[in-house]
């Protein structure tokens, strides 16, 4: 059976298992076929040996949690990333994984009306009690929100689907931090609603290349920031999802939001700090993919008494998008070695820069807040030092 795998990529592997300590799954069951090494293996038995593929090998795949903290353990340079998105979206188009429910789930995230009726929809059910805990929404769903105003044309600012429909006022404290720094802001909002990461996640190929080229075509020449990990993840990575030279001119415009004012934190006032202990997590596309997750300290730096390190090499804390909601049991295993860790340290908060992730550890009972927000706060509120 072809997975349509790139042979040079898949042949990189080593088998190694330098990755098994960096592997969520395996941390958490110890079982070979829940590493990247074993899925690879898998991948191989198929692929060259015409291997079935049972629904052993899909569950397998299907409980990846696609966190790619393997990748810079790896001494060969797999890109894992590549490797199982390739797979899923082959089993997808077998009809062997996500199935057409999960599929029609994810298509309001493209029509920013429909979401924002959903959202409402969703927010009040939810305060009534009438939808399931394991769907893990937060119980603070808006159902309305201030419209987002742009301020300039110096950047973008990348809202999305569902961080803008039940976290806008992360965006409105971002576009102010921004401003802080003296850039004029214009806000995507429904010019480029869905970004495909979840798409992408899934295994919709297809989809995740239909909304690639419409975030593409919307958003003019200037810098494009993003403060969602997983989105901003996603968007670096459409000149491989394309393929494509515009593809990669695109996204080398992108930015992580406090990857571009990390370089311009000079230009902020000096305020007095937020009496706090914040600890920072790591979102894994922040953390493994991106490789910018230094910047949030440098950002934070100034505006929080205190920042602490979590001891635990960045291990996911098991959101994974939709894996949360499909893979229950899994995430939650994965989350409280995570709550463990951080409730070791007692801060006073979490800074995590991924709305899945701050959902995900607040469901847990995690005082988790975008660093944005943090920023936004100490600058708003805090005195002038002199």
């Amino acid at each position: 059976m072809d997975l349509k795998l790139d042979a040079d990529e898949l042949n990189t592997c080593v088998q190694c298992g330098l990755c098994l300590p960096h592997c969520p799954t395996f941390r958490v069951t110890g079982d070979e076929t829940m590493s990247p090494r074993g899925r690879i293996a898998l991948m191989r038995h198929v692929q060259d040996n015409d291997a079935p593929i049972t629904d052993e090998v899909v569950d397998a795949f299907a409980t990846c949690v696609q966190c790619r903290g393997c990748e810079p353990a790896c001494p060969s340079s797999v890109p894992y990333g590549h490797l199982i998105e390739q797979t899923r979206e082959t089993l997808v188009d077998m009809g062997k994984l996500t199935p057409k429910w999960q599929q029609a789930a994810l298509k309001p995230l493209a029509s920013p009306k429909l979401l924002r009726v959903g959202s409402v929809a969703l927010a009040i059910a939810n305060k009534t009690g009438l939808l399931p805990d394991r769907l893990g929404l937060p119980d603070d769903l808006p159902i309305r929100q201030e419209p987002l105003v742009a301020s300039g044309d110096d950047v973008w600012m990348f809202t999305g689907c569902v961080m803008d429909a039940w976290q806008r006022d992360v965006h409105q404290a971002t576009q102010r931090v921004i401003e802080a720094a003296g850039f004029g802001v214009r806000p995507t909002s429904d010019a480029a609603p869905c970004c495909g990461a979840l798409q992408s996640h899934a295994g919709m190929g297809s989809e995740a290349r239909k909304l690639a080229t419409k975030v593409m075509r919307s958003l003019g020449d200037k810098p494009i920031l993003v403060n969602s990990a997983g989105c901003g993840a996603a968007m670096k990575d459409y000149g491989h999802l394309l393929g494509t030279d515009e593809a990669r001119a695109f996204s080398a415009r992108v930015f992580d939001v406090s990857e571009f004012l990390a370089d311009h934190v000079d230009k902020y006032p000096a305020v007095e700090p937020l009496d706090m202990r914040v600890a920072i997590q790591d979102p894994c596309h922040l953390r493994h993919v991106q490789r910018v997750h230094q910047a949030t300290r440098t950002m934070l730096a100034p505006f929080v008494r205190e920042i602490v390190e979590l001891e635990d090499d960045g291990m996911c804390c098991g959101a994974g998008g939709a894996y949360a909601v499909l893979q229950p049991e899994l995430a939650g295993q994965i989350r409280d070695r995570k709550v463990a860790e951080i409730d070791r340290h007692t801060p006073d908060a979490v800074a995590s820069a991924n709305p899945g992730c701050s959902m995900h550890l607040a469901k847990a009972g995690v005082p988790t807040v975008h660093p944005m927000t943090l920023i936004d706060r100490a600058l708003t509120q805090g005195r002038a030092l002199t």
